[in-house]
């Protein structure tokens, strides 16, 4: 690390919030975009307020621009403003209020079908497709643009939330949306203003000791910045009024039993059914 770089505080308010005492030293390079996505937090609480004329469009315009892998552009979004599906939406999400309290639900979907109709159009084998390359290269064209339009949105003043738990019941919120063969729901994304009334804190991460490896990859190495996050996670629990029970112990919950999964343990099944082999 160049020594001018290593003298920069990290006593930024941002940085702080982002890691406690475990925060980088990049004062030097902070910039207003920098600072925008060090401020992101998941909203939770929104006015029923609606959002302005070309938000929609503006978003999108925004995810469009994120990387996409050979350009194939393999995903799509459905805007979802109507109430009562929202409502549906919600109810097969688990019941999540701020689905039902913002103006939008933004479904980001992994989408093949629109390359399999140009083949078969041109007359032409979906061979490729068929590969769990290809789903895999949609969802993480999904996931790009729908981070692209986080920064987007946040820029305007507005806040939003990742739903995976459209996942619990795939081929329901499929049928909602008339979504055809090739389409997969991958997650939803709540879009409003947040309310003022509940702010959102941001919540800290695990150190760069944990999750940034110079040339190889230490696994070992990460214990120490792991029991340092428990008690960093633990301390923002309870100024957030909730049970101080740290980071490992979720960990721990989520993956010792596939119950936890809330549905999506069948998701490789529900893939099949959409028309995804994955060979």
């Amino acid at each position: 690390m160049p020594a001018s770089l290593a003298r920069q505080p990290t006593d930024h308010p941002l940085l702080s919030a982002r890691y406690g005492q475990s925060a980088p030293a990049i004062g030097a390079l902070l910039n207003p975009t920098i600072e925008g996505l060090l401020a992101h937090r998941s909203v939770r609480a929104y006015l029923p307020d609606p959002l302005a004329e070309g938000v929609v469009e503006t978003l999108v315009a925004s995810a469009q621009s994120a990387a996409t892998s050979s350009n194939l552009q393999l995903w799509s979004v459905v805007a979802v403003e109507d109430p009562e599906r929202k409502a549906r939406l919600a109810d097969l999400a688990g019941g999540q209020a701020h689905i039902r309290q913002a103006p939008l639900l933004l479904v980001w979907l992994a989408d093949l079908a629109r390359a399999e109709r140009i083949t078969r159009q041109a007359g032409q084998g979906k061979e490729a497709l068929d590969y769990l390359e290809s789903f895999l290269v949609a969802a993480v064209d999904a996931a790009l643009a729908a981070q692209a339009a986080v920064a987007a949105l946040e820029s305007l003043g507005l806040g939003s939330v990742y739903i995976g738990a459209l996942r619990n019941r795939p081929e329901a919120v499929a049928a909602e949306l008339g979504l055809p063969p090739l389409v997969l729901p991958v997650f939803g994304l709540v879009v409003g203003h947040p309310d003022p009334a509940a702010p959102a804190a941001i919540k800290p991460r695990l150190s760069q000791a944990a999750v940034l490896h110079r040339e190889t990859y230490d696994l070992a190495a990460q214990d120490a910045p792991v029991r340092a996050y428990d008690e960093t996670l633990g301390a923002f629990q309870t100024s957030q009024g909730l049970a101080a029970t740290g980071w490992s112990a979720a960990i721990v919950n989520r993956v010792g039993n596939a119950k936890a999964l809330n549905g999506r343990e069948r998701l490789r099944q529900a893939l099949e059914g959409f028309g995804f082999p994955l060979r």
